[in-house]
């Protein structure tokens, strides 16, 4: 198993990029594309086809959430590929920002789990036109450390709002995930049927999360940094922030089971409208970070799943078990799928969460 931390992956990403240019042919980056990811998305091991084909990475741009992504892209930011998640896949196509995808040139297209392919509204738009290609899916949960935290204080995503753990909390600086936490700590499970009164008791439900929250947290980097150095003890994170830290050595624990439950999201890659990179190399990546082979590293050393069924299946089974992918419907079971909503309430939702922490 890889013990490498998020930082020291984000390190090697760079220092194996720089060595990549230095080596590339001669021309080589006149056509390179720019991929629009979240920071940590650059790991060579996510496409190592990628560099193997064209002896260059990527270029890269990080940004901290979709809607950050999404603003910056209606504004001009030029970029060939982005990594959306489900929520935001038909905010994102409704708006004119993506092009289609050519599913000839995909050669793992047909390989995506069942599952993800029968998700409404993701992979294709309405009219059957795809879009979409899933790369990783897992789960936004109550992450815990263990020597500072017992496990019947965390039995309730409602342990966010209680004042023991005032300034002990992070949370994302994330409208979707922080929605979706709100919305399962009220009882609900289809975020898309949210009414105004259930709406209010969410944001309610976040102002008092806020009294406690010490972090906003915008990467799985300072989200961990943050656990390690015992500033918090208790955060709504991704499986990544988990597996990282164990690797590392850190005492925490990821609570699958409170009585409210937890969420679970797809995200993956698209073309963008625009692109003035290579084609080729814009379905190179896309193909790459499909790959079968992809799996069994993200899943050991990163604690998400791979969209790809071949590879999933070819993981040793006990990394599967270890890492909560056994059992594919017990890990969604007793969920908040991170679906896409109602552009109007997604803004709500966005104008709320800025009030709330600015303290309003």
């Amino acid at each position: 198993m890889s013990t490498t931390s998020a930082f020291g992956k984000s390190v090697l990403a760079v220092l194996t990029a720089g060595f990549l240019a230095a080596t590339a042919l001669p021309g080589s980056a006149a056509d390179n594309i720019v991929i629009f990811d979240w920071s940590g998305y650059e790991d060579p091991a996510f496409h190592p086809a990628y560099a193997a084909k064209h002896g260059e990475e990527p270029e890269f741009s990080f940004f901290g959430d979709e809607e950050e992504a999404f603003q910056k892209l209606r504004s001009g930011f030029k970029a060939d590929l982005a990594h959306p998640c489900s929520q935001s896949v038909s905010k994102w196509r409704d708006a004119g920002l993506l092009e289609p995808l050519d599913t000839a040139k995909l050669e793992n297209w047909n390989d995506v789990l069942p599952g993800i392919q029968s998700m409404k509204g993701l992979m294709t738009g309405p009219d059957g036109t795809a879009y979409f290609l899933p790369f990783e899916w897992g789960n936004t949960l109550l992450t815990y450390r263990t020597d500072t935290v017992k496990p019947e204080e965390v039995t309730s995503l409602k342990a966010f709002a209680d004042p023991k753990f005032k300034d002990r909390v992070s949370i994302g600086d994330n409208v979707d995930d922080a929605y979706a936490l709100a919305s399962l700590a009220i009882g609900v499970k289809d975020w898309t049927t949210l009414i105004d009164e259930q709406f209010q008791q969410a944001s309610d439900f976040l102002r008092e999360v806020h009294k406690n929250v010490r972090l906003y947290w915008t990467d799985n980097t300072d989200l961990s940094q943050a656990i390690a150095g015992g500033e918090v003890d208790l955060a709504w994170a991704w499986n990544e922030t988990a597996t990282t830290l164990l690797a590392d050595g850190v005492p925490v624990e990821m609570k699958r089971d409170t009585t409210e439950g937890l969420s679970t999201w797809v995200c993956g890659y698209v073309r963008l409208k625009g692109a003035e990179g290579s084609e080729e190399k814009q379905y190179d990546f896309l193909n790459a970070i499909s790959a079968p082979d992809v799996a069994a590293y993200i899943v050991e050393s990163w604690g998400y799943g791979h969209a790809n069924a071949k590879g999933m299946a070819a993981v040793d089974a006990q990394i599967l078990a270890d890492k909560g992918y056994a059992d594919v419907d017990k890990f969604v079971s007793n969920t908040l799928f991170q679906s896409p909503m109602p552009i109007e309430l997604r803004q709500k939702m966005i104008a709320e969460f800025e009030k709330i922490k600015a303290g309003y």
